[in-house]
């Protein structure tokens, strides 16, 4: 089966790199680099590498507290940290810029025998630790036969992509059982990756509780809101295509008075899709890449109704600019996003009825009573609109928030633990 799957790859490569380049008109980041992806890199580089690997901007935050831990616990060791995303490559950037002589970046080369080879050779990594959801069939076996131990930590896994890989499961399951060792998030998620086939494996929690929010997004985010004035802000975060358009049509229809509504698309490529659908609906809205948060003057008008947060990195300060936050992902049949950060700003969220991905932390938020689940848009609005006008509750929830925020740090410890034998 993975002499199949190897096929498979090399014979659509051709697609494959057509279509990073076409992506590449929306982001240009996807034209950068592109010898990385296929396995070809600088000179040799003789130093001792710690390789960690994250997808895309999600999981490159949350493998920011185990990659600091690494960097303290090793210091004889770099950090080769890898990306699928240009978006993942510039977040490591402004994550790490202050220890940027200790992390080098990279492209994956895709999952080409020939290419994962090459890019074993030359960067000769001690371990390499997986972020959370990546089994790659074939450098998962070529990292086994250079005796390099493969771990997945911060481990999830949905039931959802349990059947999906179930249904692969001549090519999935192999893969899964020659992980030296898996670090899951949860009882349920572990249970799900015991039935994937993995051997090794223990519950250490979810390290984005882990996450220091910057001081410098609170204070930007004190400043956002004083722009703002005295009205209730409600934030739309991490909005996925499809929802900004319900949201926008429940907010116009319920007409929340007097609230301002800041939406954040999850992907920077639908910034201007967003802008357009929001001018389409003749909405009054001011764009953040237009504001310069140094003027000292008011440069949102009173009656401005749509706050649109088109930037990267800042989702700390939006948080801290509002009283109330809704999570996407989850109005529409994607699992979900992270409520964590939110958590960590004493924000309470309303989700969506899709939250796969989250199940256990967004049941135990609910229980807390620090999270609602909407049935839809026009319910989240309701929803906003009772705990806008509900500061005693909306407060409560908040201290709820950040009390259950607390409550489940030290995943990363647990993690560390785990992990260290394959290292030393």
């Amino acid at each position: 089966m993975r002499f199949l799957y190897s096929l498979a790859w090399s014979l659509a490569l051709p697609f494959v790199i057509l279509r990073l380049w076409l992506r590449g008109k929306q982001e240009p980041g996807y034209r950068q680099h592109i010898s990385e992806r296929l396995g070809w890199y600088q000179a040799i580089d003789t130093r001792k590498f710690i390789w960690v690997h994250a997808v895309s901007a999600g999981e490159t935050r949350a493998a920011e507290p185990i990659i600091r831990a690494l960097l303290q616990a090793y210091p004889q060791h770099h950090i080769l940290l890898t990306h699928m995303t240009p978006i993942g490559r510039s977040t490591g950037q402004s994550l790490f810029v202050n220890v940027a002589d200790r992390v080098t970046q990279a492209f994956i080369p895709y999952d080409i025998n020939w290419m994962i080879r090459r890019f074993l050779r030359h960067f000769k990594p001690t371990i390499c630790v997986l972020i959370e959801t990546e089994v790659w069939p074939n450098l998962i076996a070529q990292c086994k036969a250079a005796n390099i131990p493969v771990t997945l930590v911060n481990a999830r896994l949905s039931d959802r992509s349990l059947k999906k890989a179930l249904r692969l499961s001549h090519l999935i399951l192999p893969a899964a059982q020659a992980i030296d060792y898996v670090a899951a998030q949860s009882g349920p998620d572990a249970e799900r990756l015991r039935a994937l086939g993995v051997r090794e494996l223990c519950v250490t929690g979810n390290m984005k509780f882990d996450v220091t929010p910057p001081p410098l997004m609170a204070e930007r985010g004190a400043k956002l809101r004083a722009y703002f004035g005295q009205r209730p802000v409600f934030i739309c975060a991490s909005t996925r295509e499809g929802e900004e358009a319900l949201i926008v049509d429940a907010f116009m229809r319920l007409q929340l008075p007097r609230a301002l509504l800041i939406i954040t698309p999850r992907h920077p490529q639908r910034f201007e899709q967003v802008a357009s659908l929001l001018s389409q609906q003749q909405l009054r809205f001011v764009r953040r890449s237009t504001l310069d948060l140094n003027q000292e003057e008011l440069p949102i008008p009173p009656d401005t109704q749509v706050f649109l947060g088109d930037s990267m990195g800042e989702m700390y300060m939006y948080y801290a600019a509002s009283d109330l936050a809704f999570v996407g992902g989850s109005l529409v049949p994607l699992g979900g996003h992270n409520l964590i950060e939110a958590f960590a700003m004493s924000r309470p969220v309303i989700t969506g009825p899709h939250t796969f991905n989250f199940s256990e932390i967004t049941e135990q938020a609910i229980d807390a009573d620090c999270a609602q689940r909407a049935s839809d848009a026009d319910n989240v609005m309701q929803r906003a609109q009772a705990l806008l006008d509900d500061s005693a509750k909306r407060q409560a929830m908040g201290t709820q928030a950040h009390a259950f925020f607390l409550q489940h740090q030290g995943a990363t410890d647990r993690t560390m633990r785990a992990i260290e034998k394959f290292i030393a």
